[in-house]
């Protein structure tokens, strides 16, 4: 054990060091708003008494929904190692297997966390640049018309380079998003230092009295207090990058510290110095210093906007496996890192309602109104199928889970309506992206089920079509003809079509059935599972996990030694290319069955999905409807 140990802590640090780029860097840049929205939102006055109450409320608002629910309780629902909304998904859904409605309706609320997640996608990227860019205001007020024009610059540059992955500049994340914490801890200390009074405001004490002197205010206030966990959700859905241990270690030794300290030095500031609430947190360094800090929070922002993007083609990616959503194209931008990838439709689609955001609201303040809906929708998502998680997954007495998930449930649910308040004045934006999203998903996931429900009623059973067939064998041709088919045991229409019009069949023929399962990896050694038909005739199952990439040939290679020749320049593959015809009946609303057959025809086409040999297709039509 202990000659691991070097090993570990050698690995350990770059971890650690990587994880501060990318898993916080938005919460990490949350100080350049938060606290000035609460007193802007709030219509506080920056008196004392409020100062230290807010202070109090964010420093246990942190220390109760990262510290406690995501590092020490959330972190523990690892699915094989991954997490994130949909990992949690997969667990809870797989949970209740044996509760079929219980299943159907954490599967609708799992998607609509997933859908809202792009509205939260498309605000993080918007505020934080724009928050970043507008200490100009403070360095140089003259510029203060350049404020919008230069974010969009900005953000405009950043989409404009997701193309090229961010292999090359990545290992610079981590470095430059450290220098920020440490200039976080700088910009704060020396005002703790003057006015070491404010600390009194760790006792939660202070943010009782605020409560109970102002109820209505403080739960007004709620709303942008909230903004300093923005970004929270990161430390799940990133851990199986990085691991438990470099997450909670980055936490507690960095970010924490250096926010806690940065929140108390704009609080010890605003005490002494109450004018100074409109953009405290740039007025906190010296004349010399304001102009070098709007550079480093840029690029600090440009960070944390860029783990966001990263994450929304990572969710993608996951969602198609899972078939929540259409394929679409995902491109690989490094070789040596499967999991740097690039969805231009995602890319683009983000960039145009991120524009349209920051050209509509204009300030980081506007902004802030949308802000927090989302986060805190997702928030209560993600502990709700948490307690599913403990109760069904890894059977806890109910007791025990109510109290675990309970009391975050009540702080997740008060932040939630709290946000409501600011539905009317901006919040509504993500709101509508993800109801968006999820009309697309929920429409998507229907439609392939009404589709498969349709093929298979209209299926022959493989079997029994095959020894009729034999009855009277067709002409029969060298090489390997490798079917693709929806449902083990069904006759694939390419096949049929194949007999009809060619009326041969290949020396070898495997009927593959490509399944996607709710775990995140499946391991070559359960890769593929075979069953021979006879008359040199397979069923070939192929199981892959939600972050893995479906690679049929790959796969395939795999049965070489167990008597089917796979000679890659003897192989052809069969699809049946369907086409959505919709109809009046008990599917969906007429306007959904065109969306979907819309979407369906759009999609990606499977061969480029099951990175099929473009040289070695046959696609046969078939009209299918719904």
């Amino acid at each position: 054990m202990r000659e691991n140990s070097p090993t570990t802590l050698a690995a350990l640090a770059p971890l650690t060091l990587a994880a501060l780029g990318v898993v916080y860097g938005d919460i990490g840049t949350s100080p350049l708003y938060a606290l000035k929205e609460v007193f802007h939102a709030g219509h506080l006055p920056a008196s004392a008494e409020n100062v230290l109450g807010v202070l109090s409320l964010i420093f246990w608002t942190m220390t109760i929904i990262v510290s406690l629910k995501y590092v020490l309780l959330i972190l523990r629902a690892d699915n094989n190692g991954e997490g994130g909304l949909i990992a949690m998904l997969a667990l809870a859904t797989t949970a209740v297997k044996d509760r079929p409605a219980l299943r159907r309706n954490l599967m609708v609320v799992g998607l609509f966390g997933t859908a809202i997640f792009y509205g939260d996608g498309v605000i993080t990227p918007a505020i934080s640049v724009l928050s970043a860019v507008e200490g100009l205001e403070v360095a140089a007020p003259g510029l203060h018309n350049f404020v919008v024009p230069i974010t969009l610059v900005v953000l405009t540059g950043l989409f404009a380079v997701q193309r090229f992955g961010t292999g090359g500049i990545g290992k610079f994340f981590g470095p430059i998003t450290l220098i920020w914490f440490a200039a976080l801890v700088a910009l704060g200390l020396p005002h703790i230092i003057e006015n070491p009074a404010v600390l009194v405001a760790l006792n939660p004490a202070y943010a009782a009295s605020f409560f109970i002197n102002q109820p209505l205010v403080a739960f007004v206030a709620l709303g942008a207090v909230v903004l300093c966990v923005t970004g929270g959700e990161a430390l799940y859905a990133d851990m199986g990058h990085f691991g438990k241990l470099p997450i909670r270690l980055a936490w507690y030794a960095v970010v924490m510290p250096a926010l806690v300290v940065n929140y108390f030095g704009q609080g010890a500031m605003l005490l002494l110095t109450p004018e100074a609430v409109h953009n405290p947190f740039f007025l906190m360094a010296p004349d010399w210093a304001q102009l070098p800090l709007v550079i480093l929070a840029t690029a600090a922002t440009v960070i944390a906007s860029q783990a966001l993007i990263s994450a929304a083609f990572s969710v993608t990616k996951q969602a198609i496996q899972l078939g929540i959503l259409p394929r679409m194209t995902v491109r690989h931008t490094s070789v040596r890192d499967t999991g740097q990838i690039y969805v231009p439709f995602v890319n683009w689609g983000l960039y145009v309602f991120i524009v349209l955001a920051v050209a509509m609201f204009r300030s980081s303040s506007n902004l802030a109104s949308a802000y927090g809906i989302a986060v805190t929708l997702d928030m209560t998502i993600t502990t709700v199928m948490t307690f599913y998680v403990l109760r069904y997954g890894w059977k806890y007495p109910l007791a025990l889970c109510l109290l675990a998930t309970g009391f975050f449930f009540i702080i997740d649910v008060t932040f939630f309506l709290s946000n409501l308040l600011k539905l009317i004045a901006g919040g509504w934006f993500p709101l509508v992206i993800g109801a968006g999203m999820f009309l697309l998903m929920l429409t998507w996931k229907q439609g392939r089920s009404l589709m498969r429900n349709r093929v298979r009623n209209d299926a022959i059973e493989l079997e029994g079509f095959l020894e009729a067939v034999f009855t009277s064998p067709p002409v029969r041709v060298a090489g390997t003809a490798v079917f693709l088919v929806a449902e083990e045991g069904l006759t694939p229409n390419a096949l049929m079509h194949n007999l009809k019009h060619n009326k041969v069949l290949h020396e070898h023929n495997l009927f593959v059935t490509v399944r996607n399962h709710e775990i995140p990896w499946v391991g070559f050694d359960k890769r593929l599972t075979m069953r021979p038909l006879g008359h040199d005739c397979w069923q070939v199952t192929l199981n892959f996990g939600f972050k893995n990439d479906p690679d049929v040939p790959e796969a395939l290679r795999l049965l070489e030694g167990r008597g089917v020749p796979m000679d890659e320049m003897d192989t052809s593959y069969f699809l049946s290319r369907e086409t959505v015809i919709p109809t009046f009946g008990a599917g969906m609303a007429m306007w959904r069955e065109k969306l979907f057959a819309s979407m369906h025809r759009n999609a990606t086409d499977m061969a480029d999905f099951l990175n099929l040999p473009s040289n070695r297709i046959v696609e046969l039509g078939a009209k299918v409807e719904i």
